[in-house]
């Protein structure tokens, strides 16, 4: 039984009532101190907590901007209000369909359905659950207006084969860059190779604001709509054009802005620090029998949201749902599979065709297309969804933290090893 690993192996890696876990959920595994403290120090003294009146958000938008070498960003309220702004920027018919992953939070599928557009989900990468581009090409029909591809866990899609298909096609591109902060694909940053690139500054991201999320783009004219829409369709810019559209009020506040500025300056310093324990804890796997490191592409930089990892059932004599009880068993961080267990679009909301009233709109015909979301669909994604286990990562952990975490490995490999 898993309980009696940490009692037959010895006593558990780590007594986490005593040292526990550096954790994304306090400041314990966040970087905060007195460069956000004196920003918001300075917002409060000014008395002008609208961005309209401040200079923080734009000040943030500045340099979110230049660190990517785009020509725009929006700051906006949340990773959700990033993508929605950029989907409702792109002005799609109702009922055309977007592509995206059954491996993303919900907020990559709100920003589709509110714009009242289709989802579609393609399948995954088995061992990195990122979107396969073959997949792709399978579900593109002549409603097929763009893409929505998830930049997962800290690492990028494979670019090579998604703009293929992206150029092939003359698809719509959006970049859901949610928990890939400062990842790139062959040194090019994740965010830059589609009409929008849509961050989060979500508690739980690389840099956080508790809330909040930004919008970056090259394209003058989307990036002039994504601003509009963000903000009511109200015109700062001074010409005095009326309301034309409906927006949202996506706006970011001072505060915000503020935490947001100091957190980007930061960036660089957070990214070193979960690397350097993130590929140590990849080495010390390499050498642990049964357990393979992360699957990372040569071509991509992972900036580590995550770490996600798989076994060896052979060498263990043991499947990964036992595998993952006895890493729970001995107070490891880790958890197995993704956060539901399997595809997103296998919720009632989508089984239902749930988002408005007691209809099926979008997906009711004249308007759009009753897509069938089918488990056998997705053979890859209900795999990694059950093999791939994971683990929050953070700036907080330190080489002792690693090494405590392989100890425990170590321990749970020998284990299975022995009783094969």
């Amino acid at each position: 039984m898993p309980e009696e690993l940490a009692v037959n192996g010895g006593p558990k890696t780590r007594d986490t009532s005593v040292n526990p876990w550096p954790t994304i959920a306090d400041a314990s595994g966040r970087d905060f101190g007195e460069e956000e403290l004196e920003l918001l120090r300075q917002v409060i003294e000014s008395g002008s907590l609208g961005y309209m009146y401040g200079s923080m958000v734009t000040q943030f938008e500045e340099e979110f901007a230049a660190r990517h070498g785009a020509k725009h960003a929006c700051a906006v309220s949340s990773g959700t209000a990033a993508l929605h702004t950029a989907m409702g920027a792109l002005q799609l018919e109702v009922g055309d369909e977007v592509i995206t992953s059954p491996v993303t939070d919900m907020g990559s599928i709100i920003a589709i359905v509110q714009c009242n557009c289709v989802p579609v989900f393609a399948d995954v990468e088995a061992e990195t659950m990122l979107l396969d581009a073959q997949s792709i090409r399978e579900r593109i029909t002549d409603r097929t207006r763009a893409l929505m591809i998830v930049h997962l866990l800290g690492q990028p899609c494979n670019m090579d084969e998604i703009m293929a298909v992206v150029e092939e096609h003359g698809l719509y591109l959006v970049e859901d860059c949610a928990q890939s902060h400062d990842a790139t694909w062959d040194g090019k940053p994740v965010g830059t190779f589609g009409h929008f690139g849509c961050f989060s500054l979500q508690q739980s991201k690389q840099i956080t604001t508790g809330d909040g999320g930004i919008v970056i783009t090259d394209d003058d004219d989307l990036a002039d709509e994504a601003y509009r829409f963000h903000d009511k369709y109200y015109d700062r810019s001074g010409q005095n054009r009326p309301v034309e559209r409906i927006g949202m009020n996506y706006r970011m506040s001072e505060l915000v802005g503020a935490v947001a500025l100091a957190q980007v300056r930061k960036l660089d310093r957070i990214i070193d620090r979960r690397t350097q324990t993130a590929e140590a804890l990849m080495a010390g796997i390499d050498d642990i029998p049964g357990i393979n490191r992360a699957t990372v592409h040569p071509k991509a930089r992972h900036t580590w949201w995550r770490v996600a990892c798989t076994i060896d059932e052979g060498e263990l004599g043991c499947d990964a749902q036992t595998f993952t009880r006895a890493v729970v068993a001995e107070g490891l961080p880790l958890r197995a599979g993704a956060a539901r267990g399997e595809p997103i679009c296998m919720l009632p909301v989508f089984q239902d065709y749930a988002a408005y009233g007691s209809g099926d709109f979008p997906w009711e015909p004249p308007y759009g297309r009753k897509v069938e979301y089918r488990r056998e669909d997705y053979p890859n994604t209900n795999w990694a969804m059950q093999n791939v286990w994971t683990a929050s990562w953070n700036e907080g952990y330190t080489l002792a933290d690693v090494d405590d975490i392989l100890h425990g490995l170590r321990k749970i490999s020998e284990w299975y090893r022995r009783g094969r």
